[in-house]
C-alpha cells in the first residue's frame, strides 16, 4: 500500500500552491506510518475548550504564519506543534490539490509517510486526543452516515465514521476519501446503504 501511495505521488505533476496564491492560506498534513501491509494515518480530536470546532476529528495542521517559507513547512510546524511530531520524521510525498472547507477556506495537503511506533504528545491547548486509524478502515467505507450540506460552495455530502468512539466526517472524513479514491482506485461515493443526515435542513 505505501508502495503505491509512493508512485502516486511520484507520478503527479501537481505543485503546491504559493503562499500569495491563496487568501488567508492554511494546511494540514496526511501523515502515514510506514507499515507496508498495514499503514495508518495519525487524526487528533480538537480540546473542548475551544470557540471553534470543538472536539471535531482533525488532521493536524493550520494556519499559515509569517515566518513559514512555504505551506509545506505550514503543515510541518503546525503538526509539531500539536501533536510533537518533529518534521526531520516525516518524509514528505508530496502535495494534493487544495480542498476546501465548507466555510469556503481553502486548504493545501500534504502527505507523509513517519516510522511507525512513534509515540506522540498532544499539545492540550488545542488538543485532547491524539489517535490512529488504519487506511483500510476507510478504504472499507465504513461509515455510519452520510452527511448532505448546503453551503456556498456548493451541494456537499461527506461520509461520517465512528472509529473507536471517535466521530470522523466533515472535511477530515471528505479530504481523506477523496485521496484514497485516487490512489487506490476506489469508488466511494455518496450513495451508500447508511443513513442519510441532511444539514442544510437542520435534521
Amino acid at each position: 500500500m505505501i508502495e503505491r501511495l509512493r508512485l502516486y505521488l511520484e507520478a503527479s505533476s501537481y505543485e503546491p500552491p504559493q503562499i500569495t496564491d491563496l487568501p488567508d492560506p492554511a494546511a494540514v498534513l496526511i501523515a502515514i506510518t510506514d507499515d507496508p501491509d498495514d499503514p495508518e494515518v495519525i487524526l487528533t480530536r480538537r480540546a473542548a475548550h475551544l470557540n471553534n470546532h470543538s472536539g471535531e476529528v482533525s488532521l493536524p495542521g493550520g494556519k499559515w504564519e509569517p515566518q513559514d517559507e512555504s505551506l509545506e513547512q505550514t503543515a510541518l510546524r503546525e503538526t509539531e506543534e500539536e501533536i510533537g511530531l518533529p518534521p526531520e520524521k516525516v518524509e514528505v510525498l508530496g502535495s494534493l490539490p487544495v480542498f476546501q472547507t465548507w466555510k469556503g477556506i481553502n486548504v493545501a495537503p500534504f502527505v507523509g509517510v513517519i516510522p511507525q511506533g512513534l509515540t506522540f504528545t498532544p499539545n492540550y491547548d488545542e488538543l485532547d486526543a491524539i489517535f490512529t486509524v488504519p487506511l483500510r478502515f476507510f478504504m472499507e467505507d465504513r461509515r455510519v452516515r452520510t452527511d448532505v450540506f448546503e453551503r456556498e460552495v456548493g451541494h456537499l455530502w461527506s461520509p461520517a465514521y465512528d472509529y473507536d468512539g471517535y466521530e470522523i466526517w466533515g472535511f477530515t472524513a471528505r479530504l481523506l476519501v477523496n485521496f484514497l479514491n485516487d490512489v487506490y482506485e476506489l469508488e466511494i461515493q455518496r450513495e451508500n446503504p447508511a443513513p442519510i443526515k441532511d444539514w442544510s435542513q437542520g435534521t
